[in-house]
């Protein structure tokens, strides 16, 4: 098997994206007219798909006039290796491979509980300790060795996570120990710190932001029920403060970032048109404009 540094070599950088799932561009974002309208805020379309859906007309239209895509799964339970089977693994391959997606990702969580059924779809965050870490691990490099594509698991949302683990030390050790890279999600990190009360940057001093190889970006709102205060990752238009601030610290830090997906599909595109902005400034598509900042 290739290591991290051998995969990570030979992907594209692929600039700022947006992110989409399954006939999208009916209730928000049409992702190829964002393109024709605005050509140098939008580089890559990161596709979140599952197997019972497929692939939508949007994403086929964009993978047929060559742009780059990245295929985002929402159906695998990467914590329970029994959760793989063949015919997951060669369909989401067939799929990823239809749209010439760059590589797999996905929330490191719990799309479905028990057996998958039609029509159900949940997201829960994994057990944070060791044992699950070390599955998570497996279920990648099985992935990665049966496909031949890279795999990014996702630190996922939740309003409550249970286990001892920070979610950093958790994903750290599952990239050391399926020697994967990561995508790590800025607003998801945000909603986790906050449910421990503590500050936006805890533990990413100690984090291996050099396997950091895509970063989320998202808008998010503060709630509360019953006295208890917690954050909505709802997709709004503007990132929180705190999302912005883990945004500024990982970039300079993060030597194999590739891309970087503003997660805004249900939103008007003028209304996300300053993040978009304000994400091209930080992280340039072309190499060269980065070195002129």
């Amino acid at each position: 098997m290739p290591t991290f540094a051998e995969k990570v070599s030979r992907l594209p950088r692929l600039g700022v994206g947006l992110s989409g799932e399954f006939n999208i561009a009916a209730k928000g974002m049409n992702v190829n007219w964002v393109k024709e309208d605005y050509p140098d805020l939008i580089h890559f379309y990161e596709y979140g798909g599952d197997l019972e859906r497929g692939l939508d007309d949007g994403v086929r239209q964009w993978a047929a006039n060559g742009l780059p895509t990245t295929y985002h799964f929402l159906d695998i339970n990467l914590e329970e290796k029994i959760d793989l089977d063949a015919r997951w693994i060669a369909e989401t391959k067939r799929l990823a491979k239809e749209i010439n997606a760059a590589w797999l990702c996905g929330d490191a969580g719990r799309w479905h509980f028990a057996q998958r059924e039609r029509g159900h779809g949940v997201l829960m965050p994994p057990i944070l300790c060791r044992e699950s870490a070390i599955e998570t691990a497996e279920s990648i490099a099985e992935i990665e060795a049966a496909t031949g594509m890279t795999v990014l698991p996702e630190n996922p949302p939740a309003v409550i996570y249970l286990g001892d683990l920070h979610i950093l030390d958790y994903f750290a050790l599952v990239a050391d120990k399926a020697d994967c890279g990561l995508l790590l999600d800025c607003a998801h990190l945000a909603i986790f710190q906050q449910t421990r009360n503590l500050s936006p940057l805890t533990g990413l001093d100690n984090f291996p932001l050099d396997r950091v190889v895509e970063i989320h970006v998202a808008g998010g709102a503060f709630a509360e029920v019953e006295g208890y205060v917690y954050i909505e990752d709802n997709h709004s238009p503007e990132p929180l403060p705190a999302t912005w601030e883990i945004v500024e610290y990982v970039l300079p830090r993060a030597k194999n970032l590739k891309a970087i997906v503003f997660e805004c599909e249900h939103n008007q595109p003028e209304e996300c048109l300053p993040v978009f902005e304000r994400l091209n400034s930080l992280f340039p598509a072309n190499l060269e404009l980065r070195a002129a900042v």
